[in-house]
């Protein structure tokens, strides 16, 4: 299997052309749960260029009723991202150091309770990781450019993305 490196650029130039706005190849999740997570994905696999398609525990979009648990849930993205086995999808790192955080990285967020809630996309990040430096994108609510810090959160992860395998 070949590793594909994260093409950040790419993802970041996705995230700003669709931060205010919905990509029609894609189902809008606002009103029935959130849109960052399926946001986030959108933004990683223009990135990758690949999905995985195993049934419920890839990472995967084919439409509003035929996608992965990862694609549109928090825990369940981080879940997919960090996996140990080497299997097709893009693979993270995850980390509490925010001076890691780089382009088109995730930083997932929770708000209250023991469960993280938010997916957004770093645009900017900071090598001081000083999180009124670290600018995100992000769906539910539609944002970008949002200083990190702006956020009243409990705990924050940061989703390192390495790069992708692929067939």
């Amino acid at each position: 299997m070949l590793f594909r490196p994260y093409d950040r650029l790419e993802a970041v130039n996705y995230a700003h052309r669709w931060a205010y706005g919905r990509n029609p190849a894609f189902y809008d999740y606002e009103e029935i749960g959130g849109d960052c997570t399926n946001y986030a994905s959108q933004c990683i696999y223009v990135g990758t260029g690949v999905m995985n398609y195993t049934p419920t525990f890839g990472w995967y979009y084919i439409n509003s009723n035929d996608k992965s648990p990862s694609w549109t849930g928090v825990e369940f993205l981080r879940d997919f991202l960090v996996r140990e086995e080497r299997s097709v999808g893009p693979v993270a790192q995850e980390t509490q150091d925010l001076s890691r955080a780089r382009l088109g990285d995730v930083i997932q967020l929770r708000f209250s309770g023991d469960v993280f809630q938010h997916s957004p996309v770093v645009v900017q990040p900071s090598s001081d990781g000083d999180p009124a430096k670290i600018l995100v994108a992000a769906h539910s609510a539609d944002v970008d450019w949002r200083p990190l810090s702006t956020y009243d959160y409990q705990a924050y992860r940061v989703l390192h993305i390495l790069g992708a395998f692929v067939p």
